[in-house]
């Protein structure tokens, strides 16, 4: 009878843990300092929070995915990952996600229906991971993309750990030297240009939590950062990280020399002028034609593939000689084959108009 309760015994505990007892096991450090113990190479896995599945999609580890938030489902405009593997949409939820779950315990019921064996989650910090992971008996890995909205070494690290986990280093280590070579190339393009020929830029339209017109922008703005731009919102005092709401006075008293747009901000830019012309008018970019719509990038956390062929297209239109050997919407396809799997610059483009094209704002006599 002992030795019947003890076989039962050991059958639940093989049922309960997230892999065997005696299976290798992999130590890493998370994002938030906590050793986690995980299989090797898990062949199901989901990723939570702001950019997550992005990340796993640059590993080429989509085909491990389980599951995808809710969030991901609603609106597939404005994310490269996304609009390259329709297939995630037939997958089973694993959570609500959005901006309101950031930080938040995770829906472990919805997480759990779908048993993955390692969940990779970005934002949350060290005791929620260590609660959900305690009472799901699933490894919770926490990865981060830095400050929201930005790009720095976090997400090298955050790639770093995944691609460890799993066993896709190699390719991490591609992603990661990809990023550099670009930003290597930008920098090469740019530097040289003497400050005063540079000309005053300023970008309208970020969203931050939500969609925004003129007023919304960002100080460390990465394709203005990359090309060495002259961005006068650097200069501007903020609460909020690198993300600034100006009021009109204060844009006006700035007057850039080349205004951008972010694609996501521009119906709210449009509506707006459509009411107050006179305002747009006041400022020399719109009165000389020097309005440039970009491609959203601020969209669950940073795609660092948009925002790096949005910088090519800025650089093309302030420095063309610079540029010359540049086609912006080939350049964008380069990018999003590499980092996604797929030419999605046609859907983008579908959605949000061509890369750096020209605003049609006219006066009301044109």
């Amino acid at each position: 009878m002992k030795k019947t309760g003890f076989i039962l015994a050991f059958i639940l505990l093989c049922i309960v843990l997230p892999f065997p007892i005696h299976a290798e096991t992999l130590i890493v450090k998370d994002m938030v300092g906590r050793e986690v113990r995980t299989p090797p190479d898990p062949q199901k896995i989901i990723g939570i929070g702001p950019g997550a599945l992005r990340l796993l999609v640059y590993l080429q580890a989509r085909d491990k995915v389980a599951g995808v938030e809710n969030m991901e489902k609603m609106n597939s405009r404005g994310r490269p990952y996304w609009l390259a593997h329709p297939e995630f949409s037939s997958l089973p939820s694993c959570g609500p996600g959005g901006p309101a779950g950031i930080n938040k315990k995770p829906d472990l019921e919805s997480i759990m229906a779908v048993n993955p064996r390692v969940v990779f989650v970005t934002y949350l910090d060290a005791p929620l991971a260590d609660e959900a992971q305690k009472i799901s008996g699933i490894p919770f890995v926490v990865l981060s993309y830095g400050p929201l909205g930005g790009f720095d070494q976090a997400l090298l690290d955050s790639l770093k750990i995944a691609g460890k986990i799993l066993n896709r280093e190699k390719r991490a280590d591609e992603v990661i030297a990809y990023f550099g070579s670009i930003q290597k190339d930008l920098n090469a393009r740019t530097k040289h240009i003497p400050v005063k020929l540079r000309p005053s830029v300023y970008v309208g339209g970020i969203g931050y939590k939500g969609t925004f017109g003129i007023e919304s922008t960002e100080k460390s703005y990465l394709p203005f950062s990359w090309v060495n731009a002259n961005n006068l919102a650097e200069a501007q005092e903020t609460k909020m990280g690198s993300h600034v709401f100006l009021d009109k006075e204060a844009l006006l008293k700035m007057n850039p020399d080349v205004i951008f747009i972010d694609g996501g901000g521009l119906a709210l830019v449009t509506e707006d002028f459509s009411k107050k012309p006179e305002f747009y008018f006041s400022l020399k970019a719109f009165s000389e034609k020097k309005v440039h719509t970009l491609l959203p990038f601020n969209w669950y956390a940073t795609n660092i593939s948009t925002a790096l062929a949005d910088a090519y297209a800025v650089g093309k239109i302030l420095y063309p000689d610079s540029f010359k050997d540049i086609d912006p919407e080939k350049k964008a396809d380069e990018i999003y084959t590499f980092l996604v799997g797929k030419p999605v610059y046609e859907a983008m483009k579908k959605d949000y108009g061509s890369l750096g094209a020209m605003a049609n704002f006219l006066k009301p006599e044109e």
